[in-house]
């Protein structure tokens, strides 16, 4: 089954203070590189949203065998994003996988996880939730839903696509709080480095 994984990474990243969350190192190469060699690893489709294909986070997908979709006007919130990266999925998608791109807790095994999950039930969508049921990310999204996304406005992603669910939305645990480790400041990258062996 074809369920591509859409790399969100258009975002102006303003809480790194001129820094880019998605090209800090990890594990000696760019996070947004690392992540998006672990969807790659899946062996599903991957599309990558940047603001523009001469972005410098561009740069570190070059050799990388996917789609990278632009978002001229993510300024405009994580809705764009979400519209862009959807509507260029290949025709054959059964759903999408939706992952922000500065996650690097989320392993490959975390991914095929979610995505052996999400087949094996009926639900029309799937979210990841930390070990303690805290709802996180990746969200997997059903075909059937796809075309909510172009009516998304803002950045609140697609929470109000999920929430209007009730009992169609599946929940999935993984291993500690990785749903919910995005590293958005310095600080948290400082953090992150300390305590990752």
């Amino acid at each position: 089954m074809t369920i591509p994984i859409l790399l969100l990474a258009a975002g102006s990243a303003s809480r790194m203070r001129g820094g880019d969350k998605l090209l800090e190192d990890v594990h000696g190469a760019p996070c947004l590189q690392v992540m998006a060699k672990r969807a790659l690893a899946t062996g599903q489709p991957v599309l990558v949203t940047l603001p523009s294909s001469d972005h410098p986070r561009a740069a570190c997908l070059t050799e990388l065998e996917l789609l990278v979709v632009e978002v001229p006007d993510a300024d405009l919130g994580m809705s764009r994003s979400l519209q862009r990266g959807v509507a260029a999925l290949p025709n054959n998608a059964k759903a999408v996988m939706i992952l922000p791109a500065d996650m690097p807790d989320i392993t490959t095994d975390d991914m095929n996880e979610m995505l052996e999950a999400f087949v094996g039930t009926n639900a029309t969508a799937l979210r990841a939730t930390t070990q303690d049921g805290a709802t996180g990310h990746p969200t997997l999204v059903g075909v059937n839903l796809f075309e909510q996304f172009q009516k998304l406005t803002g950045d609140t992603g697609a929470n109000a696509i999920l929430s209007a669910l009730g009992d169609s939305l599946m929940l999935h645990a993984l291993k500690g709080d990785r749903a919910r480790m995005d590293l958005d400041t310095p600080e948290h990258w400082s953090a992150w480095r300390a305590s990752t062996p």
